[in-house]
């Protein structure tokens, strides 16, 4: 796995995600403050530094997958600081895809405009950066707690769901692990993470860039 291929994408990849992680973070604080939630804020997370969002196993697996996905920290929001909390709740969740989808319209300009050399350390990282982001945009739209989606879908449901949805987010996080962990250790078990992805976000990318 460590080998020079591996240390190649990391070379060229890795600082695009953490950095889409990083903004992606950042946005969430930084709509939290608008809507009157100082608590990011306070905790150190309205900031671009990568050491104030990443996360220790999102990190890990942000290495095994070659720098193609990974995770940070959940920014706190305290919606008792907001006015109208379902409202506040779908913006603040939304802000973090929509920079993503913003960085991955700027990667992909970039790439349309400049003449860059096609194998080249810029064009590369442009490249990565337009489905990377992609990626993070999609997957957080997922509406499976503790994702973005799950918060937005909340938000946007009448209120007489939210007691069954928040029985349903109970076991969540475990279909969510579920999805990502079970095709890697069952062989030949379908990923339909990976499917759902990749069916979104290729015809995006491509539509995108060429």
């Amino acid at each position: 796995m460590f080998d020079a291929e591996f240390f190649q994408r990391a070379a060229v990849a890795g600082p695009v995600i953490v950095f889409a992680l990083s903004v992606h973070e950042f946005s969430h604080a930084w709509s939290a403050l608008k809507f009157g939630d100082d608590t990011a804020a306070r905790m150190g997370r309205l900031t671009l530094n990568p050491l104030a969002h990443l996360d220790l196993m999102g990190s890990i697996v942000m290495v095994m997958s070659q720098f193609t996905f990974g995770w940070a920290k959940p920014v706190p929001v305290n919606l008792m600081n907001v006015k109208n909390y379902r409202v506040a709740d779908f913006w603040i969740s939304f802000a973090g895809p929509i920079s993503n989808i913003l960085q991955a319209l700027v990667a992909a300009m970039l790439l349309r405009v400049l003449n860059l050399e096609p194998d080249g350390y810029l064009a590369n990282a442009l490249y990565f950066g337009v489905l990377i982001n992609l990626v993070l945009a999609v997957f957080n739209m997922i509406p499976l707690f503790p994702l973005d989606g799950s918060h937005m879908l909340r938000s946007i449901l009448p209120q007489e769901y939210e007691e069954p949805l928040a029985r349903f987010e109970r076991i969540a996080p475990m279909i969510l692990i579920g999805l990502i962990i079970v095709p890697r250790l069952i062989p030949g078990f379908p990923n339909i993470l990976h499917m759902l992805l990749s069916s979104v976000v290729h015809p995006i990318a491509s539509f995108l860039m060429y």
